[in-house]
């Protein structure tokens, strides 16, 4: 596995990882309904590009397979981190997470998900507070985390 820097070309790609991983491994710990507002499968390709060309974004490939990736800004702020739901447990996200965490040398913080909150807490970073986040009138639990390098 590499970890290279995003290319407006794995746009596409990565809208659908992400959209295939919440549906699959997120379920476990969301209803339908609320997976469905969180990935609507319908994203906005030229907004994710410019976000991700924004933001220090790294791609994890597996021979030709997209594997992975993540977004940190400069803020120290850790957008997204998502794992294809075929290759999960095989130390994808943690490799992204450190190449990621190597970017800012003070305060990093994420809104980790349900599911991923075991994954941050095992990296150090401590739970602020829970929170519900509304989106189309449907409320999501995730945690806001920080790590303090």
């Amino acid at each position: 596995m590499t970890i290279r820097k995003y290319q407006p070309s794995d746009c596409k790609e990565l809208t659908e990882l992400f959209y295939h991983t919440v549906h699959t491994i997120n379920a476990k710990d969301y209803t339908k309904e609320q997976l469905n507002v969180w990935a609507t499968g319908q994203v906005d390709l030229a907004e994710w590009n410019q976000s991700l060309l924004e933001h220090d974004s790294v791609v994890a490939v597996k021979g030709e397979c997209i594997v992975g990736f993540g977004d940190i800004d400069k803020t120290g702020f850790l957008d997204r981190l998502f794992v294809h739901a075929d290759y999960q447990r095989q130390g994808i996200a943690t490799a992204i997470c450190n190449e990621l965490e190597q970017a800012i040398s003070g305060t990093i913080v994420t809104h980790a998900s349900i599911t991923a909150r075991p994954f941050f807490e095992k990296r150090g970073y401590k739970v602020i507070v829970k929170q519900q986040v509304k989106r189309q009138g449907i409320f999501l639990t995730n945690f806001v985390m920080k790590k303090i390098k």
